[in-house]
């Protein structure tokens, strides 16, 4: 089921990671999932939105730019992001950017 994250008021971060994936590796599914349950332990995330078609779009919100940081140094983490540079993605890009201002239904 689809969701939007419930974010706080703003100032708030959000990363943004654009891709493109090699061909199927049945380990990648297991692994994002696995992100997915640490990102959610992580303190300050503060929620997450994904969407994949022939380009995949992850957004993961955080409190800090420190959150950002601890994340991206966590050790599971740091495994995924080896993994995903050498097999799973043909081209990546990540973006992080301080959220001033949110509106929406």
């Amino acid at each position: 089921m689809a969701n939007i994250a419930n974010t706080p008021k703003p100032p708030y971060y959000a990363v943004i990671f654009t891709s493109i994936r090699t061909k199927t590796d049945p380990s990648y599914n297991k692994m994002a999932e696995r992100m997915v349950e640490l990102a959610i332990k992580q303190p300050g995330f503060l929620g997450m939105e994904s969407a994949r078609e022939e380009v995949g779009i992850t957004v993961s919100y955080w409190d800090s730019l420190d959150a950002i940081k601890h994340w991206k140094m966590n050790s599971e983490h740091l495994e995924a992001q080896q993994k995903g540079h050498h097999t799973w993605y043909s081209s990546f890009k990540v973006r992080i950017t301080k959220v001033e201002k949110d509106y929406g239904i």
